[in-house]
C-alpha cells in the first residue's frame, strides 16, 4: 500500500463524517419548525384525586367583599355551657351577653403556657360551677362568683408531669370528665373533685370528650375512637381511622347527630358510625389544601366539626373548609378558606377563623366569600422573624356581634353583616382557649393560667 493511498481515506472518512453531521443538524432542525400539538381540553393536576378526596370541582367564584343582611336567631339566656359547640343538643347558638363587657374576676388555676406546655382545654360551666384544665394535669371548680370550691391534679401513678400537655373537659350531671396528654380519661364528681373512675385509653388523649346519653365519645391518639360506659369508664366500642405524624394538639370533641357519632381524624378524615354500635354509616374527608399560601400544610382537622340543618362542617390548616350531608356524608361545598379554631355556622352563613388569619363569613349554601375582616398576624413582622404568630380563639356568637379573643390581650367584637370590628376588651397576658358564654357572663383562661370572667 502506497503512501498517498495510506493518507487519501482518512480525507474520505472525514468527508463523510462532515457530511453526516450536517444531515444530522438538517434533521434536528426540521424537528423544530414541527408544531406541538396540544391535546385540548381541561388541565387537571394529577395529584387531586390524592388530595381532594370526592371532590369534584372548586367553590364558586370568590365575589368582593360585601355587607350583607343577616337574620339572626334570637338570644337566649343560658345557664350552661357543659360541653362541646359541636353537638346541637349542647349548644346554645346566640346566648344572651351585654354590650360592653367588664372584667369581673380573674382566678388562679395552674400552670400557663410556656414552651413546652399549652392550654388548650376551653372552660366547661355547668351547675353553678366553672371547670378549667391547666397546661399539664389540675382541674380547677370555680364557683360563679370567683371562689375556688376545689383544685385536683390528676397525674397518672409514676408520671413527670413535665412529659405531657393538653387535655379537655365535658360535664354531665354532677360528674366532669377530664382527658389529658398522659393517655388517661378521669371522670370526677363535680362537688368534691374525688375520683370516680379512670380509663386507660392506650394513647394520648388530649381531644375533648363528649357525652351522650350513656357513653362518652372520645379520640386517642388522633386515630382511634372509643365509645365508653360513662358509669364505669369500660371500652362499649372501638374504631380505628388512618395514621398521620403531622397533627395538631388537641382532637376536636366527637359531634353526635341524628343517632350518628361523628369522629375526626388526624389524617383529615372524618367518618361517621351509629353511635350505639360504631357501624360504620359514612366517610368523609377535609382534605385539600389552597394553591399559594397557607398556615400550614397539616391534614388534621382543625375547624371543630359543628353539625347544624342536617350538615356537618369542618375544616383544616390548609386553606379548606367543607360542608357535608350529615346523613350520607356527601359533599355539599368546599371554601379554599381554612379553619383553625371554630366553625360558626347562623343565619345563612358560616363564619371561621381562617388560616390567613382573617374573620370570614361564608354562603352557607354554597361556601363563597361573603366577606373578611384582618385579625393580627405574625408577632413580629421584620423581614426574617416572621415565624411565631399570634393565635386566635372563635368566633361565637353572643349578644348579637361575633367575638374573638386572641393572644395579643385582646378580646374583639365584630358587626356579623359587615365585619366591622365594633369593640375591643383587654385580655391581660392573652387568650389561650376559646370564649364561653353562660349566665350571660364571658369566660376564657389566659395564657399565664387565669379563669376570667367578663360581664
Amino acid at each position: 500500500m502506497t503512501e498517498q493511498g495510506a493518507t487519501s481515506r482518512p480525507r474520505s472518512a472525514r468527508r463523510w463524517t462532515v457530511v453526516g453531521l450536517g444531515v444530522i443538524t438538517l434533521t434536528l432542525l426540521a424537528a423544530c419548525d414541527e408544531r406541538e400539538f396540544i391535546l385540548p381540553g381541561p388541565r387537571e393536576d394529577v395529584r387531586s384525586v390524592l388530595t381532594q378526596g370526592e371532590e369534584s370541582a372548586e367553590p364558586a367564584a370568590v365575589v368582593a367583599d360585601e355587607a350583607r343582611s343577616i337574620q339572626l336567631p334570637a338570644q337566649v339566656a343560658n345557664a350552661d355551657a357543659a360541653q362541646g359547640f359541636g353537638t346541637p343538643t349542647f349548644r346554645t347558638t346566640h346566648p344572651s351577653l351585654g354590650t360592653s363587657l367588664r372584667p369581673v374576676f380573674a382566678v388562679n388555676i395552674g400552670e400557663g403556657d410556656s414552651r413546652k406546655h399549652r392550654i388548650v382545654a376551653d372552660p366547661v360551666v355547668s351547675g353553678g360551677r366553672i371547670f378549667t384544665l391547666d397546661s399539664q394535669t389540675t382541674v380547677t371548680a370555680v364557683s360563679t362568683s370567683g371562689a375556688v370550691l376545689w383544685q385536683r391534679n390528676i397525674l397518672p401513678d409514676g408520671a413527670d408531669e413535665g412529659d405531657a400537655t393538653g387535655g379537655g373537659l365535658a360535664a354531665d350531671g354532677n360528674v366532669v370528665y377530664v382527658s389529658t396528654g398522659f393517655g388517661a380519661l378521669t371522670a370526677l364528681d363535680a362537688t368534691s373533685g374525688n375520683t370516680v373512675w379512670v380509663q386507660d385509653l392506650e394513647a394520648t388523649g388530649s381531644g375533648r370528650p363528649t357525652v351522650f346519653g350513656d357513653l362518652i365519645y372520645i379520640m386517642a391518639g388522633d386515630d382511634t375512637a372509643w365509645a365508653l360506659d360513662k358509669s364505669d369508664g369500660r371500652l362499649v366500642w372501638q374504631i380505628e381511622g388512618p395514621e398521620s405524624a403531622t397533627n395538631v394538639l388537641g382532637a376536636p370533641a366527637p359531634i353526635v347527630v341524628d343517632g350518628l357519632a361523628v369522629f375526626s381524624f388526624g389524617s383529615g378524615d372524618m367518618q361517621a358510625v351509629f353511635r350505639q354500635g360504631g357501624l360504620r354509616r359514612w366517610d368523609a374527608s377535609v382534605l385539600g389544601e389552597r394553591k399559594g399560601r397557607a398556615l400550614s400544610k397539616y391534614d388534621d382537622v382543625t375547624g371543630r366539626p359543628i353539625a347544624a340543618n342536617g350538615v356537618v362542617y369542618a375544616g383544616n390548616h390548609s386553606g379548606r373548609t367543607v360542608a357535608v350531608d350529615a346523613n350520607s356524608g356527601g359533599r355539599i361545598w368546599s371554601a379554599n378558606e381554612g379553619a383553625i379554631d371554630m366553625v360558626l355556622p347562623v343565619g345563612g352563613s358560616v363564619f371561621v377563623i381562617s388560616d390567613r388569619n382573617e374573620l370570614v363569613r361564608l354562603d352557607a349554601s354554597d361556601g363563597t366569600r361573603i366577606w373578611g375582616t384582618d385579625l393580627p398576624g405574625f408577632v413580629d413582622s421584620k423581614p426574617g422573624r416572621q415565624a411565631e404568630v399570634y393565635a386566635h380563639h372563635g368566633p361565637i356568637l353572643a349578644g348579637g356581634r361575633l367575638i374573638v379573643a386572641s393572644s395579643d390581650e385582646l378580646l374583639r367584637s365584630f358587626d356579623p353583616v359587615s365585619g366591622a370590628l365594633t369593640a375591643t376588651t383587654a385580655v391581660p397576658s392573652g387568650a389561650s382557649t376559646a370564649p364561653v358564654v353562660a349566665g350571660q357572663t364571658l369566660y376564657l383562661v389566659t395564657r399565664d393560667g387565669q379563669l376570667v370572667a367578663y360581664r
